[in-house]
């Protein structure tokens, strides 16, 4: 559920460095006659192979601002610079949103697509599946049109692009804290963050949240401080569960117990529903008994029941027969429904026959009704015979 509330699916890249190696004997030929191939590789691993393109190499001059300023103020016709930075660690692979529809891989990414959005994809999600070390890298691309920036594009350095028949120009040597530099730039100039996956501040942002270097670990961390505006803080707490690890999670966990807005605290909870540190679903526990917010501890109990199983049951359980909101009361007896049936439907039983809250009682009774249940049927027969 969590993945279909945020557009985020989990499917597999196909590995392309080995054609890519093959092309490149045509893409030097083509480079040095002044022709544009219809397929080029450059990079050697480090860059995707692009399509519909025509390639320019050359190593990066100076700070990355510099060079971005000159070339975006020069441009005046569409046109695309990319270079590539070492991937944040972890079992992923990141790909250009399949909107025609794919089930399998990446396809190929179109850099004039309507469409900007990402699929952050789980690469033990099919078998034979092989992590090579040419996708380790991170593709950042930029377009540019009339002198400005208007789009930021990001995804796995092994992707296959195509350019639409735009110009392209990809830095060598670019230092990674110098593109997380850049990106803040855009993050930090955003107004509103509700423009969609368009913006180029959330755009920039999710560049930030996937590079490995360090400076990018403590740029999204100045980006939680409460004094930030609260899209940037709800917006970065989704990467610091989904992407960082360890070290994400302890800034999650300041968040849920230090962040003055409760609409952030919700998006903690379900960012903490994401990360796969083990300290994860006992913050959730905390923030689902101790937090101020009812809406947040209700949350807290949704996500629970999606990720915790079996240690969730006693979190629900306590906020049914302690919590002092009957809103909360039922947010957990919906939870209850969410737990895997074995472990659900007996409690939601117990909370309809002992329950002294009527409303608690009819809400269990409904969800016992959508489960199905052969035991939900027979508590039902027996309610209606006595």
């Amino acid at each position: 559920m969590a993945r279909k509330i945020l557009g985020i699916g989990f499917i597999v890249a196909g590995l392309i460095w080995g054609a890519a190696m093959q092309m490149r004997g045509e893409t030097a030929r083509a480079e040095a006659a002044g022709v544009g191939s219809t397929s080029q590789s450059v990079g050697e691993g480090n860059a995707p192979t692009f399509q519909n393109a025509h390639v320019e190499r050359r190593p990066a001059h100076g700070t990355l601002s510099e060079e971005v300023r000159t070339w975006s103020g020069a441009t005046k016709a569409a046109r695309w610079l990319g270079y590539s930075v070492v991937a944040v660690e972890g079992d992923r692979t990141v790909c250009c949103s399949n909107w025609d529809g794919a089930s399998h891989g990446c396809g190929i990414c179109q850099l004039e697509h309507n469409h900007e959005g990402i699929d952050v994809n789980s690469n033990g999600a099919e078998k034979g599946t092989v992590q090579l070390e040419g996708s380790r890298r991170l593709a950042v691309l930029f377009r540019a049109e009339d002198g400005k920036i208007q789009k930021i594009r990001v995804f796995s350095a092994d992707c296959v692009v195509d350019a639409g028949g735009k110009d392209a120009l990809w830095l060598e040597g670019v230092k990674d804290s110098d593109s997380v530099e850049i990106l803040a730039r855009f993050v930090k100039t955003e107004r509103s963050g509700e423009d969609g996956d368009e913006s180029l501040g959330k755009s920039a942002l999710t560049a930030i949240a996937l590079h490995g270097d360090a400076s990018a670990e403590k740029m999204l961390v100045s980006f939680v401080d409460p004094g930030q505006p609260e899209w940037l803080r709800r917006d970065t707490a989704f990467w610091l569960g989904a992407a960082r690890g360890g070290e994400g999670f302890h800034a999650l966990q300041k968040m849920a117990q230090n962040d003055p807005s409760a609409h952030v605290r919700e998006q903690v909870t379900f960012a903490l529903s994401v990360s796969k540190d083990p300290g994860a679903v006992n913050e959730m526990i905390r923030m689902a008994h101790d937090d101020t917010s009812a809406q947040v501890r209700g949350q807290a109990l949704f996500w629970l029941a999606q990720k915790a199983g079996k240690k969730a049951v006693g979190a629900i359980d306590g906020a049914i027969q302690n919590d002092p909101d009957t809103d909360v009361k039922k947010k957990a007896v919906f939870a209850l429904s969410q737990l895997p049936h074995e472990e659900g439907v007996p409690k939601l039983i117990e909370v309809a026959q002992t329950n002294k809250n009527p409303e608690v009682r009819k809400q269990a009774m409904f969800w016992l009704g959508q489960s199905e249940d052969p035991r939900a049927l027979a508590f039902f027969e027996k309610v209606l015979s006595q």
